[in-house]
């Protein structure tokens, strides 16, 4: 049997490919237990085995690189990640914060509504009380028109009735008229069929003539009634009458010249302080 020791021989091929740590454990567990003898056969055996775990050994080197390559990568994108929560935590922050400005303005908000609801429905309460008080002075202006239209009925009764006891005098005495029978408010009908009042109505003589005395009563006048009186009354019954003699008495003229520009339309003018 051929025996084989080349200690120095093995330990300087470990060396090309371990650590110094790694020869010495290789050698103590596979060279120690043959040194008193080797087979050469064993000694090729042996260095197959070291050969085969070498090429681990550099397999393992590689994975390891590989995966310290890996790892490295994986720091970075760990980085990468890190850095993009922090971003991401600082939006979140952001938003929070934009989320609570929005809440708080949408509290105004809802206060305000809240306000203007109220306002509203006071606002509805003082239109309902403004309608009903507007109802009650539309009733309270009507009574007071329907007042005041008693009072100027009154008023206007009371100066016809006056004209009536006075005007035969005055109207013989300026015109040279002669009521015959009573002066009294009555109603005409006209050519259209129309049934015209008339405030003062009456029949009275001159020269002979029969003549229709046409009157009415006004509390002021003024142009404009004068010209609604020959419009509405005098025009209306010269077409019944063949001869009328229109009159016109009041408390006082509205205008200065409203007596004269009667009395140049052919309207005698008299005044409640003549009667």
């Amino acid at each position: 049997m051929s025996l084989v020791w080349p200690p120095v021989q093995v330990r300087q091929e470990l060396e090309t490919v371990f650590t110094e740590k790694q020869v010495a454990v290789l050698t103590k567990v596979y060279l120690e237990p043959f040194s008193q003898m080797v087979r050469v056969g064993d000694f090729t055996e042996l260095k197959l085995i070291v050969k085969d775990l070498a090429a681990a050994q550099g397999r393992t080197e590689a994975r390891v690189e590989e995966l310290a390559v890996a790892q490295q990568g994986l720091t970075e994108a760990q980085r990468r990640t890190e850095a993009r929560v922090e971003e991401l935590a600082v939006a979140q922050q952001g938003l929070t914060e934009a989320q609570r400005r929005t809440e708080a303005r949408m509290e105004v908000m809802a206060a305000a509504i809240q306000r203007l609801a109220e306002e509203q429905v006071v606002m509805r309460q003082e239109q309902r009380e403004m309608r009903q008080e507007q109802r009650e002075m539309r009733q309270e202006q009507r009574e007071m028109r329907q007042e005041i239209g008693g009072l100027a009925m009154t008023v206007g009764y009371r100066l016809e009735d006056e004209a009536f006891r006075a005007l035969p005098a005055l109207l013989a005495r300026d015109h040279g008229l002669e009521v015959t029978g009573r002066l009294r408010r009555d109603y005409v009908t006209d050519t259209r069929g129309r049934a015209l009042e008339v405030n003062i109505l009456g029949t009275a003589r001159r020269d002979g003539q029969e003549v229709t005395i046409i009157g009415e009563s006004k509390a002021q006048l003024s142009k404009n009634k004068v010209d609604e009186f020959i419009a509405r009354r005098v025009h209306a019954l010269r077409e019944v009458f063949a001869h009328v003699f229109p009159v016109i008495v009041t408390h006082m003229i509205s205008e200065p010249d409203a007596e004269a520009y009667a009395r140049d339309a052919g309207v005698a003018v008299y005044y409640s302080y003549d009667f």
